[in-house]
């Protein structure tokens, strides 16, 4: 099916602008955006970092090979990527409809194969035009069902937080709703892929100003707070810190890093075994003071220490990227207020799945640092 172009691109051509600013490790970051005008000059410079709104991919032009798809479902997914662009929503839509499109069909515009998809389930997002969606040719066409996903996703109030899983859950109301999960790590790789970074915010002064505007990055992902890094992750002064010290006044609040489900609340025992969490601490007395954990998607953990008071979440209970779960203390071992944060792989709650937050949060998009 020939693809015809968003409204806004049939006029213009792809202009390359070269953004000195966005040099990363001696690589000069080029965006290829569609449509300039003298309003969008301002939100040039984040667009391709996952925090603003960009110019998208030309899906016919040469697109890079990101296996295990072919080059007929990489150009379905930069054509949902630049009717999203096209609608002006941010990269995360971007990503939430290509996982979307990945697990109903795997990026292939599925014509009609009977009772093996609903009868009628057709096109990139299995659509049905029995439940309203559209005509059956309409529906088949990759700009239109781009299209229709995201005129449903914008209706969905908060979707911008949501757990990827929970916003395509929400449009798309599958039989098997945790199935959108697993593809959100290669959504995300594609959306960078063809979009020129537009999900992967890296680790410069632009992806400093995202995260102190305290927007949630396109991969889902958000800092917990505003603060600059103290005491690093497993430094030559401690090596067996497994996590970074954020540097804040008492009582700031402290958000959720992402979207998941709170694993653990608890008041941490010190080395003599006493649950003293609601006096300050001291350097030497042992234990996190309050704690939470978070289990994220991809069975990331997240770990927040030492707050002032009880944590305002519980155990079990959903939380968005961005909700606050409680506020910053000097509870337990600790020398001062500030939050202790822990990124924990394959839900290992050991120093063996601890990984460097300040590192992780960045390929994420949420860059940890001096934001105020």
């Amino acid at each position: 099916m020939r693809f015809r172009r968003p409204r806004k691109a049939v006029l213009v051509v792809a202009l390359v602008v070269t953004l000195a600013l966005l040099c990363c490790g001696g690589t000069l970051t080029v965006l290829l955006l569609n449509g300039l005008t003298n309003n969008d000059n301002d939100r040039f410079s984040n667009a391709s970092l996952g925090c603003g709104k960009g110019g998208a991919v030309d899906p016919d032009s040469k697109l890079p090979r990101i296996r295990p798809y072919g080059a007929a479902q990489i150009r379905n997914a930069a054509i949902i990527i630049n009717v999203g662009a096209d609608m002006k929503l941010p990269p995360r839509a971007w990503v939430i409809a290509v996982a979307t499109a990945m697990q109903e069909s795997r990026l292939t515009n599925l014509g009609n194969l009977g009772s093996r998809n609903d009868h009628d389930s057709l096109g990139l997002f299995q659509q049905r035009p029995s439940t309203g969606w559209g005509t059956p040719q309409q529906v088949q066409d990759p700009v239109y069902a781009s299209t229709k996903f995201y005129e449903k996703l914008k209706t969905i109030q908060g979707w911008e937080n949501m757990a990827l899983t929970e916003a395509a859950q929400a449009v798309q109301i599958s039989a098997y709703p945790d199935a959108y999960a697993k593809h959100e790590p290669l959504a995300t790789q594609i959306v960078n892929m063809l979009a020129d970074g537009a999900a992967n915010a890296v680790g410069n002064q632009i992806a400093l100003e995202c995260a102190a505007a305290g927007q949630i990055a396109a991969s889902g992902w958000t800092i917990p707070l505003k603060a600059p890094v103290g005491s690093g992750f497993r430094s030559p002064e401690r090596p067996t810190h497994q996590g970074v010290d954020l540097s804040v006044e008492r009582y700031k609040p402290i958000q959720a890093a992402a979207s998941g489900v709170v694993s653990l609340v608890k008041c941490d025992e010190d080395f003599r075994g006493r649950k003293t969490c609601n006096v300050d601490g001291y350097p030497g007395k042992g234990g996190c003071g309050w704690m939470v954990e978070i289990i994220h998607a991809g069975n990331v953990m997240t770990r927040y220490c030492h707050m002032v008071q009880r944590p305002f979440v519980r155990e079990n209970q959903q939380v968005t990227a961005g909700e606050v779960i409680g506020r910053v203390g000097t509870s337990g071992n600790s020398s001062g207020p500030h939050l202790h944060f822990e990124v924990h792989l394959n839900n290992d709650r050991s120093s063996a799945g601890a990984v460097d937050p300040v590192q992780f949060m960045q390929q994420q998009g949420a860059a940890l640092g001096n934001q105020g």
